[in-house]
Protein backbone atom coordinates (compact mmCIF):
# COMPACT_ATOMS: atom_id res chain seq x y z
CA UNK A 1 0.00 0.00 0.00
CA UNK A 2 2.83 2.39 0.88
CA UNK A 3 4.41 1.64 -2.50
CA UNK A 4 1.23 2.63 -4.32
CA UNK A 5 1.00 5.85 -2.31
CA UNK A 6 4.63 6.66 -3.11
CA UNK A 7 4.02 6.08 -6.82
CA UNK A 8 0.92 8.28 -6.79
CA UNK A 9 2.82 10.94 -4.84
CA UNK A 10 5.65 10.89 -7.36
CA UNK A 11 3.19 11.13 -10.23
CA UNK A 12 1.49 14.11 -8.57
CA UNK A 13 4.82 15.85 -8.03
CA UNK A 14 5.64 15.42 -11.71
CA UNK A 15 2.47 17.17 -12.83
CA UNK A 16 2.23 20.93 -13.33
CA UNK A 17 -0.49 21.16 -10.67
CA UNK A 18 2.03 20.64 -7.88
CA UNK A 19 4.33 23.41 -9.13
CA UNK A 20 2.00 26.18 -10.24
CA UNK A 21 0.49 28.97 -8.16
CA UNK A 22 -2.38 31.39 -8.79
CA UNK A 23 -0.23 33.73 -10.85
CA UNK A 24 0.48 31.03 -13.39
CA UNK A 25 -3.23 30.47 -13.89
CA UNK A 26 -3.74 34.21 -14.42
CA UNK A 27 -1.06 34.18 -17.13
CA UNK A 28 -2.52 31.03 -18.70
CA UNK A 29 -5.88 32.81 -18.93
CA UNK A 30 -4.17 35.85 -20.46
CA UNK A 31 -2.42 33.63 -23.01
CA UNK A 32 -5.77 32.07 -23.97
CA UNK A 33 -7.26 35.56 -24.31
CA UNK A 34 -4.50 36.53 -26.73
CA UNK A 35 -5.09 33.32 -28.70
CA UNK A 36 -8.77 34.20 -29.01
CA UNK A 37 -7.86 37.68 -30.28
CA UNK A 38 -5.46 36.19 -32.80
CA UNK A 39 -7.53 33.26 -34.05
CA UNK A 40 -11.14 34.38 -33.76
CA UNK A 41 -10.74 38.12 -34.34
CA UNK A 42 -7.56 37.89 -36.49
CA UNK A 43 -5.64 40.59 -34.59
CA UNK A 44 -2.18 40.12 -36.11
CA UNK A 45 -2.13 36.32 -35.71
CA UNK A 46 1.43 36.01 -37.05
CA UNK A 47 2.58 37.85 -33.92
CA UNK A 48 0.02 36.94 -31.30
CA UNK A 49 -0.19 33.18 -31.89
CA UNK A 50 3.52 32.42 -31.18
CA UNK A 51 3.69 35.02 -28.38
CA UNK A 52 0.56 33.71 -26.68
CA UNK A 53 1.66 30.09 -27.01
CA UNK A 54 5.10 30.88 -25.58
CA UNK A 55 3.32 32.58 -22.67
CA UNK A 56 1.16 29.49 -22.22
CA UNK A 57 4.09 27.08 -22.27
CA UNK A 58 6.25 28.92 -19.74
CA UNK A 59 3.40 29.12 -17.25
CA UNK A 60 2.65 25.43 -17.63
CA UNK A 61 6.31 24.43 -17.48
CA UNK A 62 8.65 27.20 -16.22
CA UNK A 63 11.66 24.99 -16.92
CA UNK A 64 11.30 25.63 -20.64
CA UNK A 65 13.07 28.99 -20.06
CA UNK A 66 15.66 27.79 -17.54
CA UNK A 67 19.16 28.84 -18.55
CA UNK A 68 21.91 26.26 -18.88
CA UNK A 69 24.14 25.97 -15.79
CA UNK A 70 26.79 23.64 -14.35
CA UNK A 71 26.95 21.48 -17.43
CA UNK A 72 23.19 20.95 -17.54
CA UNK A 73 21.16 21.75 -20.62
CA UNK A 74 18.82 24.71 -20.46
CA UNK A 75 15.20 24.89 -21.50
CA UNK A 76 14.43 24.92 -25.23
CA UNK A 77 13.13 28.49 -25.42
CA UNK A 78 16.04 29.88 -23.39
CA UNK A 79 18.29 29.19 -26.38
CA UNK A 80 15.88 31.01 -28.69
CA UNK A 81 15.88 33.98 -26.32
CA UNK A 82 19.68 34.21 -26.41
CA UNK A 83 19.32 35.12 -30.07
CA UNK A 84 17.03 37.96 -28.99
CA UNK A 85 19.42 39.22 -26.35
CA UNK A 86 22.42 39.51 -28.66
CA UNK A 87 20.37 41.23 -31.37
CA UNK A 88 20.41 38.52 -34.05
CA UNK A 89 16.67 37.90 -34.39
CA UNK A 90 15.64 41.59 -34.24
CA UNK A 91 18.13 42.41 -37.01
CA UNK A 92 16.86 39.54 -39.16
CA UNK A 93 13.30 40.77 -38.65
CA UNK A 94 14.39 44.13 -40.06
CA UNK A 95 15.92 42.34 -43.05
CA UNK A 96 12.58 40.68 -43.74
CA UNK A 97 10.60 43.88 -43.22
CA UNK A 98 12.83 45.69 -45.71
CA UNK A 99 12.39 42.92 -48.28
CA UNK A 100 8.60 42.98 -47.86
CA UNK A 101 8.02 46.73 -47.79
CA UNK A 102 7.52 49.16 -50.63
CA UNK A 103 9.38 52.37 -49.77
CA UNK A 104 7.89 54.06 -52.84
CA UNK A 105 5.23 56.08 -50.95
CA UNK A 106 7.92 57.58 -48.72
CA UNK A 107 10.16 58.40 -51.68
CA UNK A 108 7.21 59.92 -53.57
CA UNK A 109 6.24 62.07 -50.60
CA UNK A 110 9.33 62.91 -48.48
CA UNK A 111 7.14 65.07 -46.21
CA UNK A 112 6.04 61.76 -44.71
CA UNK A 113 9.32 61.80 -42.79
CA UNK A 114 7.89 64.67 -40.73
CA UNK A 115 4.85 62.61 -39.74
CA UNK A 116 7.08 59.67 -38.84
CA UNK A 117 9.26 61.98 -36.75
CA UNK A 118 6.24 63.50 -34.99
CA UNK A 119 5.01 60.08 -33.94
CA UNK A 120 8.33 59.44 -32.17
CA UNK A 121 7.37 62.07 -29.57
CA UNK A 122 5.70 59.23 -27.68
CA UNK A 123 9.10 57.58 -27.21
CA UNK A 124 10.75 60.65 -25.70
CA UNK A 125 7.78 61.52 -23.50
CA UNK A 126 7.79 57.97 -22.12
CA UNK A 127 11.52 58.25 -21.43
CA UNK A 128 11.09 61.24 -19.13
CA UNK A 129 7.97 59.75 -17.56
CA UNK A 130 9.87 56.54 -16.77
CA UNK A 131 12.64 58.60 -15.16
CA UNK A 132 10.03 60.32 -12.98
CA UNK A 133 8.66 56.89 -11.99
CA UNK A 134 12.05 55.83 -10.65
CA UNK A 135 13.63 53.85 -13.50
CA UNK A 136 17.28 54.54 -14.23
CA UNK A 137 18.29 56.17 -17.51
CA UNK A 138 19.08 53.02 -19.47
CA UNK A 139 15.95 51.23 -18.29
CA UNK A 140 13.84 54.29 -19.14
CA UNK A 141 15.35 54.40 -22.63
CA UNK A 142 14.65 50.72 -23.24
CA UNK A 143 11.08 51.07 -21.98
CA UNK A 144 10.36 54.19 -24.02
CA UNK A 145 10.93 52.45 -27.38
CA UNK A 146 7.66 50.59 -26.76
CA UNK A 147 6.04 53.87 -27.84
CA UNK A 148 7.11 53.17 -31.40
CA UNK A 149 5.18 49.88 -31.37
CA UNK A 150 8.37 48.23 -32.61
CA UNK A 151 9.09 44.88 -30.98
CA UNK A 152 12.44 44.13 -32.68
CA UNK A 153 13.89 47.55 -31.87
CA UNK A 154 12.65 47.31 -28.26
CA UNK A 155 14.41 43.97 -27.83
CA UNK A 156 17.55 45.18 -29.61
CA UNK A 157 17.90 48.31 -27.47
CA UNK A 158 17.15 46.52 -24.19
CA UNK A 159 19.93 44.04 -25.00
CA UNK A 160 22.42 46.75 -25.99
CA UNK A 161 21.71 48.76 -22.84
CA UNK A 162 22.08 45.69 -20.61
CA UNK A 163 18.47 45.67 -19.47
CA UNK A 164 17.95 41.89 -19.58
CA UNK A 165 15.96 42.21 -16.36
CA UNK A 166 13.23 44.14 -18.17
CA UNK A 167 13.63 42.69 -21.65
CA UNK A 168 10.79 40.19 -21.34
CA UNK A 169 8.29 42.74 -20.09
CA UNK A 170 9.38 45.29 -22.69
CA UNK A 171 9.19 42.78 -25.52
CA UNK A 172 5.76 41.45 -24.56
CA UNK A 173 4.39 44.98 -24.15
CA UNK A 174 5.82 46.14 -27.49
CA UNK A 175 4.56 43.13 -29.44
CA UNK A 176 1.19 43.22 -27.70
CA UNK A 177 0.68 46.85 -28.67
CA UNK A 178 1.81 46.08 -32.22
CA UNK A 179 -0.87 43.41 -32.41
CA UNK A 180 -3.50 45.59 -30.73
CA UNK A 181 -3.00 48.59 -33.04
CA UNK A 182 -6.51 48.06 -34.56
CA UNK A 183 -8.02 48.40 -31.07
CA UNK A 184 -5.91 51.18 -29.54
CA UNK A 185 -5.50 53.65 -32.40
CA UNK A 186 -9.01 54.23 -33.86
CA UNK A 187 -10.54 55.89 -30.75
CA UNK A 188 -7.59 58.31 -30.53
CA UNK A 189 -7.77 59.07 -34.25
CA UNK A 190 -11.51 59.75 -34.16
CA UNK A 191 -11.22 61.87 -31.03
CA UNK A 192 -8.64 64.18 -32.58
CA UNK A 193 -10.17 64.57 -36.05
CA UNK A 194 -13.46 65.80 -37.45
CA UNK A 195 -15.56 63.81 -39.89
CA UNK A 196 -14.75 66.38 -42.56
CA UNK A 197 -11.01 65.82 -42.02
CA UNK A 198 -11.42 62.05 -42.12
CA UNK A 199 -13.15 62.35 -45.51
CA UNK A 200 -10.28 64.26 -47.14
CA UNK A 201 -9.10 62.56 -50.32
CA UNK A 202 -5.42 62.91 -51.12
CA UNK A 203 -3.92 63.30 -54.57
CA UNK A 204 -2.42 60.24 -56.18
CA UNK A 205 1.29 59.82 -55.46
CA UNK A 206 3.73 60.39 -58.28
CA UNK A 207 5.45 57.39 -59.90
CA UNK A 208 8.84 56.53 -58.42
CA UNK A 209 11.63 55.54 -60.79
CA UNK A 210 13.69 52.37 -60.38
CA UNK A 211 16.85 54.47 -59.90
CA UNK A 212 15.22 56.31 -56.97
CA UNK A 213 14.18 53.01 -55.43
CA UNK A 214 17.70 51.60 -55.69
CA UNK A 215 19.44 54.74 -54.43
CA UNK A 216 17.12 55.24 -51.44
CA UNK A 217 18.35 52.31 -49.26
CA UNK A 218 21.97 53.06 -50.15
CA UNK A 219 21.74 56.78 -49.37
CA UNK A 220 19.73 56.27 -46.15
CA UNK A 221 22.26 53.69 -44.94
CA UNK A 222 25.18 56.02 -45.61
CA UNK A 223 23.58 59.08 -43.99
CA UNK A 224 22.10 57.39 -40.92
CA UNK A 225 25.02 55.08 -40.14
CA UNK A 226 27.57 57.90 -40.51
CA UNK A 227 25.59 59.97 -38.00
CA UNK A 228 24.66 57.08 -35.70
CA UNK A 229 26.97 54.07 -36.30
CA UNK A 230 25.18 52.03 -33.60
CA UNK A 231 22.09 51.85 -35.83
CA UNK A 232 23.97 49.82 -38.45
CA UNK A 233 22.52 46.41 -37.44
CA UNK A 234 18.91 47.62 -37.71
CA UNK A 235 19.06 50.28 -40.44
CA UNK A 236 21.62 48.25 -42.37
CA UNK A 237 19.48 45.10 -42.41
CA UNK A 238 16.31 47.07 -43.18
CA UNK A 239 17.91 48.77 -46.16
CA UNK A 240 19.68 45.61 -47.35
CA UNK A 241 16.33 43.81 -47.44
CA UNK A 242 14.81 46.69 -49.39
CA UNK A 243 17.72 46.70 -51.81
CA UNK A 244 17.07 42.99 -52.42
CA UNK A 245 13.51 43.97 -53.32
CA UNK A 246 14.26 46.93 -55.56
CA UNK A 247 17.41 45.96 -57.48
CA UNK A 248 15.49 43.15 -59.27
CA UNK A 249 18.59 40.97 -59.72
CA UNK A 250 18.43 38.90 -56.51
CA UNK A 251 14.84 37.66 -56.57
CA UNK A 252 15.79 34.49 -54.69
CA UNK A 253 17.31 36.50 -51.83
CA UNK A 254 14.27 38.73 -51.60
CA UNK A 255 11.92 35.73 -51.56
CA UNK A 256 13.97 34.03 -48.84
CA UNK A 257 14.27 37.14 -46.67
CA UNK A 258 10.59 38.07 -46.95
CA UNK A 259 9.11 34.58 -46.68
CA UNK A 260 10.96 31.52 -45.36
CA UNK A 261 13.57 33.34 -43.25
CA UNK A 262 11.09 35.94 -41.99
CA UNK A 263 8.59 33.36 -40.80
CA UNK A 264 11.26 31.19 -39.16
CA UNK A 265 12.53 34.21 -37.24
CA UNK A 266 8.97 35.22 -36.24
CA UNK A 267 8.41 31.74 -34.78
CA UNK A 268 11.66 31.80 -32.79
CA UNK A 269 11.31 35.39 -31.63
CA UNK A 270 7.57 35.24 -30.92
CA UNK A 271 7.63 32.09 -28.81
CA UNK A 272 10.75 33.14 -26.90
CA UNK A 273 9.31 36.60 -26.20
CA UNK A 274 6.06 35.08 -24.98
CA UNK A 275 8.02 32.66 -22.81
CA UNK A 276 9.52 35.56 -20.84
CA UNK A 277 6.04 36.15 -19.39
CA UNK A 278 6.17 33.72 -16.51
CA UNK A 279 3.95 34.80 -13.63
CA UNK A 280 6.96 35.13 -11.33
CA UNK A 281 8.46 37.92 -13.43
CA UNK A 282 5.43 39.34 -15.19
CA UNK A 283 3.01 39.91 -12.32
CA UNK A 284 5.12 42.52 -10.57
CA UNK A 285 4.72 46.22 -9.94
CA UNK A 286 7.62 47.06 -12.25
CA UNK A 287 6.21 45.02 -15.13
CA UNK A 288 2.79 46.58 -14.76
CA UNK A 289 4.48 50.01 -14.77
CA UNK A 290 6.30 49.10 -17.99
CA UNK A 291 3.08 47.95 -19.65
CA UNK A 292 1.33 51.16 -18.56
CA UNK A 293 4.23 53.33 -19.76
CA UNK A 294 4.20 51.54 -23.09
CA UNK A 295 0.50 52.21 -23.54
CA UNK A 296 0.97 55.90 -22.68
CA UNK A 297 3.92 56.16 -25.08
CA UNK A 298 2.07 54.45 -27.91
CA UNK A 299 -1.04 56.56 -27.37
CA UNK A 300 0.99 59.79 -27.25
CA UNK A 301 2.86 58.78 -30.42
CA UNK A 302 -0.42 58.13 -32.21
CA UNK A 303 -1.88 61.42 -30.98
CA UNK A 304 1.14 63.55 -31.93
CA UNK A 305 1.22 61.95 -35.37
CA UNK A 306 -2.44 62.85 -35.93
CA UNK A 307 -1.97 66.37 -34.53
CA UNK A 308 0.99 67.00 -36.83
CA UNK A 309 -1.16 65.63 -39.66
CA UNK A 310 -3.77 68.26 -38.80
CA UNK A 311 -1.08 70.95 -38.93
CA UNK A 312 0.04 69.72 -42.36
CA UNK A 313 -3.61 69.65 -43.43
CA UNK A 314 -3.95 73.35 -42.54
CA UNK A 315 -0.65 74.34 -44.16
CA UNK A 316 -1.50 72.55 -47.42
CA UNK A 317 -5.01 73.93 -47.64
CA UNK A 318 -6.70 70.63 -46.81
CA UNK A 319 -4.65 68.36 -49.06
CA UNK A 320 -3.40 66.08 -46.27
CA UNK A 321 -5.73 63.73 -44.41
CA UNK A 322 -4.64 63.88 -40.73
CA UNK A 323 -5.41 60.17 -40.29
CA UNK A 324 -2.19 59.20 -42.04
CA UNK A 325 -0.24 60.79 -39.18
CA UNK A 326 -1.23 57.93 -36.88
CA UNK A 327 0.73 55.58 -39.16
CA UNK A 328 3.94 57.31 -38.07
CA UNK A 329 4.44 54.65 -35.40
CA UNK A 330 6.62 51.75 -36.44
CA UNK A 331 3.98 49.00 -36.63
CA UNK A 332 4.23 48.32 -40.35
CA UNK A 333 1.92 47.75 -42.18
CA UNK A 334 -0.72 47.46 -39.41
CA UNK A 335 -0.82 51.17 -38.59
CA UNK A 336 -1.22 52.09 -42.28
CA UNK A 337 -4.09 49.64 -42.57
CA UNK A 338 -5.79 51.24 -39.58
CA UNK A 339 -5.50 54.67 -41.24
CA UNK A 340 -7.15 53.19 -44.31
CA UNK A 341 -9.89 51.53 -42.25
CA UNK A 342 -10.82 54.64 -40.27
CA UNK A 343 -10.76 56.76 -43.43
CA UNK A 344 -12.97 54.32 -45.34
CA UNK A 345 -15.47 54.31 -42.47
CA UNK A 346 -15.95 58.05 -43.05
CA UNK A 347 -16.00 57.66 -46.84
CA UNK A 348 -15.97 54.18 -48.43
CA UNK A 349 -14.42 55.63 -51.61
CA UNK A 350 -11.44 57.08 -49.74
CA UNK A 351 -8.16 55.25 -50.29
CA UNK A 352 -5.43 56.25 -47.83
CA UNK A 353 -3.34 53.07 -47.59
CA UNK A 354 -0.48 54.09 -49.87
CA UNK A 355 -0.39 57.61 -48.43
CA UNK A 356 -0.22 56.13 -44.91
CA UNK A 357 2.61 53.78 -45.87
CA UNK A 358 4.94 56.77 -46.22
CA UNK A 359 4.71 57.80 -42.54
CA UNK A 360 4.63 54.12 -41.55
CA UNK A 361 7.98 53.39 -43.22
CA UNK A 362 9.34 56.67 -41.86
CA UNK A 363 8.28 55.48 -38.39
CA UNK A 364 10.33 52.29 -38.75
CA UNK A 365 13.40 54.35 -39.62
CA UNK A 366 12.58 56.91 -36.92
CA UNK A 367 12.30 54.33 -34.17
CA UNK A 368 15.64 52.77 -35.14
CA UNK A 369 17.19 56.25 -35.12
CA UNK A 370 15.69 56.92 -31.67
CA UNK A 371 17.32 53.71 -30.45
CA UNK A 372 20.61 54.88 -31.94
CA UNK A 373 20.29 58.23 -30.17
CA UNK A 374 19.83 56.50 -26.81
CA UNK A 375 22.83 54.24 -27.46
CA UNK A 376 24.91 57.30 -28.35
CA UNK A 377 23.77 59.12 -25.19
CA UNK A 378 24.87 56.19 -23.00
CA UNK A 379 28.06 55.50 -24.97
CA UNK A 380 26.95 52.08 -26.20
CA UNK A 381 28.20 50.76 -29.56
Amino acid sequence: MNGIIDVLKNLWEQTAFSQLYWGNYVMIALACFFLVLAIKYKYEPLLLVPIAFGMLLVNLFPGIMTEAADGEAGGLLSYFFKLDEIGILPSLIFLGVGAMTDFGPLIANPKSFLLGAAAQFGIYSAYFLAILMGFNGKAAAAISIIGGADGPTSIFLAGKLGQARYMGSIAVAAYSYMALVPIIQPPIMKLLTTEKERKIKMEQLRPVSRLERILFPVVVSIVVVILLPSTAPLIGMLMLGNLFRECLVVKQLQDTASNALMYIVVILLGTSVGATSSAEYFLTKETLSIVALGLVAFSVGTATGVIFGKIMCKLTGGKVNPLIGSAGVSAVPMAARVSQKVGSEADPTNFLLMHAMGPNVAGVIGTAVAAGVFMAIFGVK
